[in-house]
């Protein structure tokens, strides 16, 4: 059983890595299935915030090296959704990428934050602060749950 948790820290880092980017994957359900087979939640939690970081950093990079006509395109990210976070991302910084893990925006926000040039170490540092967050409270309820459960 230990054998299969060590390669289910694989699968999650790869879920997690897609699950950031526009690929539509839930990377909780990998994280959440992987605590309850036994899985150190520690380890867990760093190999899926850090898959999901570097996920981001991806949308980040493809923001970076992004044309309109790419991301319209490519990514199905239109213009004008660009313009509303190009204020945003002016209001708020680079410490909107803390919300990155969010479902649905979250997935835009790495890529806003990359086209219009937000400085990149602070993006990934809110982004993994973020990432983090997310993954310990999911970590916590998990094992709180399987606690309650196993009694």
């Amino acid at each position: 059983m230990e054998s299969l948790i060590e390669f289910g820290y694989y699968g999650l880092f790869v879920a997690s890595f897609l699950a950031a980017t526009v690929v539509p994957l839930s990377s909780e359900f990998v994280f959440i299935g992987l605590l309850a087979a036994g899985a150190n939640p520690i380890i867990a939690t760093v190999v899926a915030t850090v898959g999901n970081t570097l996920g981001g950093a991806t949308g980040y990079g493809i923001g970076y090296l992004g044309k309109w006509e790419w991301l319209e395109r490519y990514f199905k990210v239109k213009e004008a959704h660009l313009l509303k976070w190009e204020q945003k991302v002016k209001r708020y910084g680079t410490t909107i990428a803390f919300f990155a893990w969010l479902p649905a925006i979250g997935d835009i926000i790495p890529i806003a934050l990359g086209f219009f040039r937000a400085k990149c170490w602070k993006v990934m540092l809110f982004m993994l602060l973020g990432k983090a967050f997310r993954y310990a409270i999911w970590a916590y309820l998990t094992v709180k749950g399987v606690e309650l459960f196993v009694r």
